[in-house]
């Protein structure tokens, strides 16, 4: 695996507001170039075939460049999973009526959000990062990851609830987001001209939550 030097230090800005902004669009742009380049030669190549040296070149950046972005080719192809979800789960968390308990509320915005799963982009990815161990290994500690990110936004939202019962809510709802993401994948494999939308296994999943904790949600 290829390893990232010393990052180099992100440019200074020489007038606070006009400038900062338009280096803020150039950075995402460059990410998302970065992205797209590295997808396309997974999706061409492989995954163990391509080399960070690779997108680099086909992104037009250098090599040291590509560390200001991304740590690792890993990283690259982790950007993809769930087409911006990650991004999305939190702002849309916060939008949620506090009067509902919190896995409620994680239910109404799985539900909302979980088209992005089904993106060929994101459907692409998830093939990819489910490919070799290492690669699951990091898709899985990416849902960790979500956890907890998840669970710190409840705490914003519901300040005023103990942290053990945000931390659970949120393992719950994620929980129930992989097993009715293993669920689409079987049934997409099984009956792909038929198979149901992933909502729908995910509505199933918090059905089966319910009837375990009937108070949860």
């Amino acid at each position: 695996m290829d390893t990232a030097p010393p990052s180099p230090a992100p440019p200074s800005p020489t007038t606070p507001g006009k400038t900062e902004g338009l280096r803020d669009r150039k950075r995402r742009e460059t990410m998302q170039r970065i992205a797209d380049t590295g997808l396309k030669l997974f999706m061409e190549n492989g995954f163990e075939a391509t080399t960070l040296d690779a997108i680099a070149a086909a992104a037009g950046i250098a090599r040291r460049t590509f560390f200001y972005y991304f740590k690792s080719k890993e990283d690259v192809l982790l950007a993809w999973q769930g087409s911006g979800f990650v991004e999305a789960i939190g702002p849309a968390l916060l939008q949620e009526p506090a009067d509902q308990p919190p896995l409620a509320a994680a239910r109404h915005c799985l539900l909302t959000l979980a088209a992005r799963f089904e993106t060929k982009t994101s459907i692409a990815a998830d093939a990819l990062l489910r490919s070799t161990e290492t690669l699951r290994a990091r898709k899985l500690a990416k849902m960790v990851d979500m956890e907890r990110d998840l669970a710190q936004v409840m705490a914003e939202r519901w300040p005023d609830r103990a942290t053990e019962e945000l931390r659970v809510a949120a393992m719950l709802a994620i929980g129930a987001l992989r097993l009715a993401q293993e669920e689409w994948r079987h049934d997409h494999a099984a009956h792909p001209d038929t198979a149901r939308p992933l909502a729908e296994h995910l509505k199933a999943t918090f059905a089966l939550l319910d009837r375990q904790v009937p108070s949860a949600t």
